[in-house]
This record gives structure tokens, sequence and C-alpha cells, in this order.
């Protein structure tokens, strides 16, 4: 028991040393503070490239639209209404891949509106579920719901965390539009 006690007051001198000297203050600072300031950091980062893309989806289904509502759009099937968009939104990277266009009459007697969410491409699944597109006719108001899956930056981290849609990390970014097809 007294060899006990002696060993632990020969450590007790270089542990009080150790611990009232004040190097690697920072380092303790820098240890605790650096991974809030590394997720704020993804979190921005994510938010910003996350509304960027929504800005430029925006602007190429309006370019589309408008086309398509003027009547100058020539043909007007599922695959080249995505073909249009995704050429508008030349910076979106896998746009082909990731888009799903929903397009549809709207009724101005009943104003009937779907009340389900847009739905989005699971590119996990083989099959994807039945989509409605119809380009309407003249004088007709039509409903426009896009949605593109696109992949996290950060997907464990942030914004990409919160959002992610599929297994892949992939987050669906929605736009909503209507117009009324023009008279030729």
């Amino acid at each position: 028991m007294i060899k006990v006690l002696s060993i632990l007051c020969g450590l007790t001198a270089p542990l009080r040393r150790f611990f009232r000297r004040e190097e690697g203050g920072g380092a303790i600072e820098l240890v605790i503070l650096l991974p809030v300031m590394m997720s704020i950091f993804m979190a921005s980062s994510e938010a910003g490239l996350y509304m960027t893309r929504q800005i430029i989806i925006e602007r190429a289904v309006d370019l589309t639209m408008r086309d398509l509502r003027l009547g100058t759009f020539p043909n007007p099937t599922h695959d080249a209404i995505k073909t249009a968009i995704c050429d508008n939104a030349k910076s979106v990277p896998h746009c082909i891949e990731g888009i799903r266009v929903e397009l549809r009459p709207v009724s101005t007697t009943t104003w009937n509106l779907p009340t389900t969410a847009p739905t989005c491409i699971d590119r996990d699944e083989a099959v994807q579920p039945a989509n409605t597109f119809s380009p309407g006719v003249e004088n007709e108001l039509m409903l426009v719901r896009v949605c593109v899956i696109q992949d996290a930056m950060f997907p464990g981290a942030g914004i990409g965390a919160g959002v992610a849609r599929d297994s892949q990390g992939g987050y669906g970014i929605i736009t909503i539009a209507a117009f009324v097809n023009e008279p030729s």
C-alpha cells in the first residue's frame, strides 16, 4: 500500500506541471470549433448549389414552355420536352437521366388541381410510375410540373442530409408553372 502511494505521489508532480502548461490552448479551440465551422460551410455550399440549380431549371422550364405556349415547338412529345428543358439547363449535370415532366390541362370550370406532390424519378427502380403528359389544345390552361433529381455535394451533412430523396444521395428540384396555349 505504501509503495502504491509513493508511486502516485511521484506522478502527481508531473501531472500538475502538464495541466498548468498553456501551450496548445489554440489547438483545443480549433478541435472544438472546426467541426461546427465545417458543417456550416458544407450546409451553406449545399444550399447555394441547390438554389443555383433551382434557378437554372426554372429558367429552362420557362424558356421551353414559352416555345410550347406559342406553338413554335415542333412535335411536343414527352422526350422532346425533356430534351429541350435539359438543353436550356446546360450547367445542370445529368439532367436528362433525372428529369420527369408532367404536363396536364386544367379545367377552368372546376379548377381541379393535382392534390399530390410532383413525382420524381427514383434512380433505384427499373420501372418508373406512369406519367401524365398532354400538350393540350388552343386556349387551354396547362399545368406543368418538373422534377429533376440531382446529387448532393455533401450527402451526409447539412442540407444534403435533410432533403435526400433516394439511396444515392440525390434530392429533387421541383418547378411548377402554368400557361395558356396561344391560338395559332
